[in-house]
């Protein structure tokens, strides 16, 4: 699935997700993913630094589209395992971009990995790997 097909199954899908503009596929080709999510002041924890929760779902959202964009519409792939790493402290102010990438592709199994970064800083403020469920076709 190209990101314009994987936007539209998202807007359907996952409109309480997907429909706030806060998030935007970049990038997808069935190997690799670009997601940006859009800086919000809700997504500060004390301190002024981005908040696990809001790494970690940006993560899992990662994942679950470069999945889609290798198997196609598949709503019920899950997350069986989400694996994060916190490397630095992301900064206020700044989009935080996922680039995510399929490691392993087989019939009930995705094994993949995603960085994430802050604004235009090149090292990662976290790394992410993740295992997702295939359902039966």
């Amino acid at each position: 699935m190209t990101a314009a097909e994987l936007g539209a199954f998202l807007r359907t899908e996952l409109p309480q997700m997907f429909n706030s503009n806060d998030l935007t596929i970049e990038h997808a080709d069935g190997q690799t993913c670009r997601v940006r999510q859009r800086f919000r002041e809700s997504m500060l924890r004390p301190g002024g630094t981005v908040s696990g929760p809001t790494l970690m779902a940006l993560a899992d959202f990662a994942m679950y589209v470069v999945l889609l964009s290798a198997i196609g519409p598949v709503g019920l792939a899950v997350t069986t395992n989400l694996n994060i790493n916190f490397l630095r402290k992301g900064q206020s102010g700044q989009d935080v971009l996922a680039a995510a990438k399929l490691l392993n592709l087989g019939k009930r199994l995705a094994v993949g990995e995603v960085n994430l970064l802050s604004g235009t800083q090149t090292d990662p403020i976290a790394h992410v790997t993740a295992t997702y469920s295939i359902p039966n076709a």
